[in-house]
């Protein structure tokens, strides 16, 4: 459906001198971080970090490093993919200049504190070597065992111990016994408390482990107040669980401050959650579509909650049945099986099958008989006694029978297909030249089209014919 109804999220980059268009093909969110990849014309693939909205770096990658913190945030984040409504939230601007990657760690150092500047770096090891990552997090471990704030030291060797583990003095650092009386605030950690003093690891902690109820929920308390775009994500991601009229309009709130109504409706149906059912206002989105002509788009919103809409839809999918293009409705027949069985007077034999009929008249527009009675075969499973699917079938048959044209001709103009049905007609003009029957229906064809200069010719010819038959 976002194939359908949502663009790509375009974007501008500017390296250098050079400006380089692209398409946000994926996004991810991690903690405080994020990484957005792009997805050039050239088909070259740029990722950029991001820290608490604010730009880091970024440029273009070959390929993504197995364990880098890129690759561990497409994994382990939460990831939405192109096309996507929120892909567009998540960016602060359209368009991006790539930093000077020489100062990135002087613009670091004069931004944030060392504690972020340190987790930061741990984000970078997709741009930067590992060891000048990780001598930046050893030059901040140093700053405060020197000045005395070992509680910090202690954070910054626990960092370094977790971004390289295969590191021995990362290891005898963490393990110095003067950090002896630290370790049990973390294990296991109090989240309240910890986060006091520990922020950047309370909330990648609990980013982690968000799966668990406990820090799930102390993760959901600090987006309320930090970023609310990454507690929808959130919500997003365990919708099913947490499924109730309750949390559904306090996360509508939260939703419609980054987008439409429209786009959540859909964000909804992603998750299996019906919209209609609990959204008062998604039906007034819906009716506008309708109002306005754009019955595929309203399709699209409806189309997978047709069983469980409530009994006041049931003119607007008679609306949008009656005006839908033929490739979109074939496209999504499955679907439109459950409409005929939904439209008002589904229990009335004569107007299923009229559905049916005006069905199998939109789809011989576009295909060959062989490809309509495929298409239709979930409808007469359906409806196994339909007069129509009866005639289709009937029609195939008759297709190899050039002696009983006129009898497809005159199926094919039921259909009210025209052209076909005047090909089977010419057909038999051709085989018996004085009979003025085939003629005459293909007069009739001519005024049916609305070609009544054509259709005057033939009436003439069939005249003379009849006349001629009459005398002889």
């Amino acid at each position: 459906m976002f194939n359908e109804l949502s663009k790509p999220t375009e974007i501008s980059i500017k390296d250098k001198k050079k400006v380089i268009k692209g398409k946000v093909v994926r996004a991810a969110i991690f903690a405080r971080s994020k990484v957005i990849n792009v997805l050039t014309a050239d088909n070259e693939q740029y990722y950029f970090i991001y820290y608490k909205n604010s730009l880091i770096y970024g440029e273009k990658l070959e390929t993504v490093k197995a364990g880098s913190f890129i690759c561990k945030a497409f994994i382990d984040g939460i990831t939405i993919d192109s096309p996507h409504p929120l892909l567009t939230a998540l960016l602060p601007h359209l368009t991006l200049s790539i930093p000077n990657k020489n100062k990135i760690f002087a613009h670091l150092h004069n931004d944030y504190s060392l504690c972020e500047m340190a987790y930061i770096a741990t984000s970078l090891d997709s741009f930067f070597e590992k060891d000048q990552l990780i001598q930046s997090i050893e030059k901040a471990f140093s700053h405060y065992r020197r000045s005395g704030e070992f509680y910090k030291s202690y954070q910054m060797a626990r960092l370094l111990a977790d971004f390289s583990p295969s590191l021995q003095s990362a290891k005898d650092r963490l393990n110095a016994l003067e950090f002896n009386s630290y370790h049990n605030l973390y294990n296991p950690p109090h989240l309240p408390s910890l986060h006091k003093k520990d922020p950047l690891f309370v909330e990648v902690h609990c980013f982690k482990n968000r799966s668990k109820p406990d820090e799930r929920k102390f993760l959901e308390d600090l987006l309320t107040e930090q970023d609310r775009l990454a507690l929808l994500l959130l919500w997003l991601e365990n919708a099913k669980i947490l499924r109730n009229q309750n949390s559904i309009k306090k996360i509508t709130d939260i939703a419609l401050q980054f987008i439409t109504m429209e786009e959540w409706i859909l964000l909804l149906g992603q998750v299996n959650i019906n919209p209609y059912r609990e959204l008062p206002d998604a039906k007034l989105v819906v009716d506008e579509m309708v109002k306005k002509g754009n019955y595929r788009s309203a399709a699209l919103l409806l189309i997978s909650f047709i069983e469980d809409l409530p009994p006041s839809y049931d003119e607007i999918l008679k609306v949008i049945w009656e005006n839908l293009d033929s490739t979109f409705i074939a496209t999504n027949l499955d679907h439109f099986i459950k409409l005929i069985q939904k439209l008002p007077g589904s229990n009335q034999p004569e107007l299923v099958e009229q559905r049916i009929s005006d069905l199998a008249s939109n789809l011989l527009k576009e295909y060959d008989l062989k490809t309509v009675q495929e298409k239709l075969s979930p409808v007469q499973t359906l409806q196994p006694d339909s007069t129509v699917i009866r005639k289709i079938n009937e029609m195939i048959k008759l297709v190899e029978d050039p002696e009983r044209m006129m009898e497809l001709g005159d199926l094919y103009s039921e259909f009210n297909q025209y052209d076909k049905a005047i090909d089977c007609f010419f057909w038999e003009m051709e085989l018996e030249p004085q009979d003025p029957l085939p003629v005459r229906k293909i007069s009739k064809m001519y005024q049916n089209k609305g070609l009544l200069s054509e259709a005057a010719t033939y009436q003439k010819i069939y005249t003379q014919l009849k006349s001629n038959q009459e005398t002889g």
